[in-house]
């Protein structure tokens, strides 16, 4: 047992180290090794438990059934990324356009670098996958649809949704975010269901799924919902203490900008990534299809209306308009995106391409 929570551990103890000498910890950032050194510490730590948020969150969400084991799941995932932005967003300079970073970073990531490996190792496994059309298809019209409305459209209107230029677009923005997210959530939970299951030519997938979900919820509901809260806990405290390190690093060292976005969907969609890929490996496509796009989907649909909410509350700008270049790469992943998904199997080839996409964003990281 102890084991198994070490994650919660780890996290609990270095919370404690950091609330206690945090100021004398972080008073020589100057000394670059001594950085280093500290941000691998918090950045593992909070991956460790971030790992550990998921594992229980799955457990509460097989004991619990739909859609409550859904919300359960999305919503401790997003409770991470909110409570990183947060702390970023209100140390140090204001970042208008952090959050912005965060959500292009987790879509580029979960539709290249994530499908793209999942893709890729099934393919090379199986040679050809098999996944429920009609599920990924809903992912992606809402995925689209929401992308564009969010991260597109706010660069063209005449006043941006910016919480202090324009709070009552803003608001509007925020309502209608969660009305997208929250028609999918009844389609995939209460309606339409059957879209994303596996397919019905593979029913001893069914009994795979059935067995992963055993071994995940081995303890009552009590005890996942209080490690649930335990591993979650450190991630949250510890993001402000991160904050301070990768603030320092953008603004003292010059790195890009859209780091600070990139670190933060690591950070949240690495657990769900290791589950996509290890389904992938299993035959599951379905399985990995439904955690890479609902990842990105729970993404966008959540932390809009969240960090809307912190700007509006604070009096942080929040830009949300992608810059023309993203923009373009944007509508290109979701074009290959709509074509890969669109056929009910999947080969090597479209992995190599999203992986392909995946290599040119990370370039233009560097070299805008």
């Amino acid at each position: 047992m102890l084991r198994a929570e070490a994650p919660a551990i780890a996290g609990i103890l270095t919370t404690l180290l950091f609330f206690a000498f945090g100021d004398t910890i972080l008073s020589d950032l100057e000394n670059h090794a001594l950085t280093v050194v500290l941000f691998v510490w918090l950045f593992a730590t909070i991956m460790w438990c971030s790992f550990g948020v998921v594992r229980h969150a799955e457990a509460v969400a097989e004991k619990l059934g739909e859609p409550y084991g859904t919300l359960v799941l999305t919503g401790s995932v997003i409770v991470i990324e909110v409570a990183l932005l947060a702390s970023i967003m209100l140390h140090g300079a204001n970042n208008p356009t952090l959050a912005r970073d965060a959500m292009f970073a987790t879509l580029m990531i979960v539709l290249n670098g994530m499908v793209g490996v999942a893709l890729l190792m099934g393919a090379l496994r199986y040679w050809e996958q098999e996944y429920n059309l009609a599920g990924a298809r809903a992912f992606l019209v809402v995925i689209a649809a929401l992308s564009v409305f969010a991260l597109v459209l706010p660069k063209y209107t005449e006043t941006a949704p910016d919480p202090i230029q324009s709070p009552a677009k803003a608001i509007l923005f925020m309502a209608i975010t969660l009305l997208f997210y929250a028609v999918f959530i009844a389609i995939q939970t209460l309606r339409h269901r059957a879209f994303f299951a596996e397919p019905a030519e593979h029913p001893e997938d069914a009994g795979l799924v059935a067995a992963d979900h055993e071994q995940t919820a081995t303890g009552s509901l009590a005890f996942h919902v209080t490690m649930l809260l335990a591993s979650l806990l450190p991630v949250v405290l510890l993001a402000e203490f991160l904050a301070v390190i990768v603030d320092f690093g953008i603004e003292d060292l010059a790195l890009p900008d859209p780091l600070g976005g990139v670190l933060i969907a690591v950070l949240v969609i690495a657990p769900e990534g290791l589950t996509a890929f290890n389904a992938a490996l299993a035959n599951q496509l379905q399985r990995a299809v439904n955690v890479c796009l609902g990842s990105a989907l729970a993404t966008i649909g959540l932390t809009i209306p969240a960090v809307l909410a912190i700007g509006i509350l604070t009096g942080r700008d929040v830009h949300l308009g992608l810059t023309d270049v993203e923009t373009v790469l944007l509508i290109l992943t979701l074009f290959v995106s709509g074509l890969t998904f669109g056929g009910g199997r999947t080969n090597v080839l479209q992995g190599v391409v999203h992986l392909l996409l995946f290599a040119v964003y990370v370039m233009l990281i560097f070299s805008p």
